[in-house]
């Protein structure tokens, strides 16, 4: 694990009921949610700031369940900015704050 908190990945942009999202890769997720066991707020979600291209935001990535990988919510604004979309592969970096 990043000694700063920073992680950069990519991934595919995909769509469950209307929120675009992107996964973190598994193996990160398992690391990242035994690090802050007892610190993460609702719904297990940690509080990051997110950067696609030039565009950086506060926001909280959250499990996609009690074993699956945290994924990352991709608001319009940012999806505009950026232009991309569901299926789109794209490189994003997202760095705790808890």
């Amino acid at each position: 694990m990043p000694s700063d908190n920073t992680y950069l990945f990519r991934g595919k942009v995909w769509v469950y009921r209307s929120w675009h999202m992107v996964s973190l890769p598994e193996d990160v997720s398992v690391g990242l949610k035994k690090l802050y066991r007892g610190l993460t707020a609702g719904f297990g979600s940690l509080p990051v700031e997110a950067t696609i291209g030039d565009t950086t935001w506060q926001t909280s990535i959250f499990p996609e369940d009690r074993t699956g990988p945290f994924m990352l919510p991709l608001k319009l604004l940012v999806r505009k900015q950026e232009r991309f979309g569901e299926g789109d592969t794209i490189t994003f970096q997202v760095h705790i704050i808890a």
